[in-house]
């Protein structure tokens, strides 16, 4: 498959906010594609690289390079030269790579350009999530949407599904069955604004604390024992603990579902960058383990004894985690009969903010386990923080944003009455609000680099945020953690923006 053929789309998907144009422009495409596009065609379309982030930035990609007169590139010629750009390393690299870099932009139309800039850059915001892409996938091949989103959840990839969709068509779907030692997608959840909000919607529910640390599935067969992340990453290595836990259990073949956190000496969890830290550490696991001992806390079980457990109600699935796993090891929870019982879910999450989490899921007790979805039967609650920050600087967007100041640098009063940056956010922003922001953003200008553009900070934004971590990148020695435009607040001016001063005493966990 041409790139000129999915780049553009990629702009027709952007242009249309109907699912069901998006749905029939994918099936289109996937039509015309080659079953070995599709692991490349996929992440492209939802913005991701197969080989994951490859360092490229302005440095390669601010020289400008004439456009190619004619559309030649393949899909698979652009993933086999990004994955060459990614192996040039050591002495000299980056003239090597900005050599690759220019002979692919060379070869590459206008069109093609503005789409792999957007690619590189993380700016490939379409619209085209996985979702979407399975009912394509569905209406491409003939196979009911349902099967396809079941054979996804349980081959953990849908590019795999999708390549052997297309090749085999809807019989190879019946090869895909939860299988012990395969990681599955994990059920994800919505937000609710309130605990009294959740259970309003789902009647009799369980409200369990929500943990603020790595999500985790743990599959043990016999002696064997895999530990994977939510991206379905094998972890097992870098977490002796977990291994040691599962080999303690009863059962000796199962999937658990459950999260991965560190206690302070006092009981406490420990912040999300310390657990993160952990989990991320490779090389030397023993002396890693010492400085951040953790444990996991389980919440679902999915497979039990070798059953299949993902299809029973959850009231029955956690019937069979109490079974196999002791209290001290499942998170903490409460019954909730329905809504007239909504107080003692209130008071739940009071008590599990208390304890330093970071909000509660409510799970409805009759809902099966949607893995890879966001199921309306979970829905989680956790309080919200927001903060007034001035935007000292903006980046000029890519793909669907070009010509839009995009990427904001946000800043917080500090103690000598300057701004020091806490981090950027391109999230949260409508095409209204883009447009918006752009003039005036450009009306407040000193400086224009190409690429950033540097301001006056006069404009005040309402930044809200799911919490804060050091960093060796701001000033402060911490950021904002998925930081999102919430509005504008052209009712403050700069001298009542939130302080650095403020921001650390409400995060003494991090800030300490």
């Amino acid at each position: 498959m041409l790139l000129s053929r999915l780049a553009h789309v990629s702009q027709e998907v952007a242009a249309t906010s109907a699912r069901s144009r998006k749905i029939a422009l994918l099936a289109e495409l996937f039509r015309d594609a080659d079953a070995d596009d599709v692991p490349i065609v996929i992440p492209y379309l939802a913005g991701r690289l197969p080989q994951g982030r490859l360092g490229v930035g302005w440095k390669l990609l601010g020289t400008p390079v004439p456009p190619a007169a004619e559309a030649t590139l393949t899909v698979r010629e652009v993933d086999a030269r990004l994955t060459g750009l990614g192996a040039v390393t050591g002495t000299g690299s980056q003239a090597g790579r900005r050599h690759l870099m220019t002979e692919l932009l060379a070869a590459a139309t206008e069109a093609e350009q503005r789409f792999l800039f957007g690619l590189l850059t993380g700016e490939v915001r379409q619209g085209a999530l996985d979702a979407v892409a399975v009912e394509g996938l569905a209406v491409a091949t003939g196979a009911p949407p349902a099967d396809v989103r079941r054979a996804v959840m349980l081959a953990g990839s849908l590019q795999t599904v999708a390549q052997a969709l297309l090749a085999d068509g809807p019989g190879a779907l019946d090869g895909f069955r939860l299988t012990v030692g395969r990681p599955v997608l994990p059920m994800l959840a919505h937000t609710a604004a309130s605990v009294t909000e959740a259970v309003g919607k789902l009647g009799p529910c369980a409200v369990e604390e929500k943990l603020d640390g790595i999500r985790v599935q743990v599959h043990r067969d016999g002696d064997r024992v895999r530990v994977y992340t939510r991206t379905l990453d094998d972890i097992t290595g870098r977490l002796p603990e977990l291994t040691s836990a599962a080999l303690e259990l009863d059962g000796e073949r199962f999937i658990l579902d459950g999260e991965v956190i560190a206690l302070d000496e006092g009981g406490r969890p420990r912040s999300f960058q310390e657990i993160a830290g952990r989990v991320g550490s490779r090389l030397d696991v023993a002396t890693a383990a010492a400085a951040v001992p953790v444990s996991p806390v389980f919440f679902d079980a999915l497979s039990v004894d070798g059953r299949d457990l993902l299809d029973l109600p959850f009231a029955e699935r956690h019937a069979e985690l109490a079974r196999l796993v002791p209290e001290p090891m499942r998170v903490r929870r409460t019954l909730v009969p329905g809504s007239e019982e909504a107080g003692a879910a209130e008071t739940f999450l009071a008590d599990t903010l208390a304890r330093g989490h970071e909000g509660v899921v409510a799970k409805a007790l009759d809902a099966p386990y949607s893995a890879g979805r966001r199921g309306a039967s979970w829905l989680k609650v956790k309080p919200v923080h927001t903060l007034d920050l001035v935007v000292l600087a903006a980046e000029w967007g890519h793909g669907r944003r070009t010509g839009k100041l995009s990427n904001l640098h946000l800043g917080a009063r500090g103690e000598d009455g300057g701004f020091v940056m806490l981090g950027k956010t391109f999230k949260g922003m409508t095409d209204a609000m883009l447009a918006w922001q752009t003039e005036r953003l450009r009306e407040l200008a000193v400086d224009d680099n190409g690429r950033v553009v540097t301001v006056r900070p006069e404009l005040v934004v309402e930044i809200a945020y799911d919490g804060l971590q050091r960093s060796t990148r701001y000033p402060a020695g911490v950021t904002l953690r998925f930081a999102r435009v919430v509005r504008y607040r052209e009712d403050k001016t700069p001298a009542g923006a939130d302080t650095v001063a403020t921001l650390l005493a409400a995060h003494p966990e991090v800030a300490k």
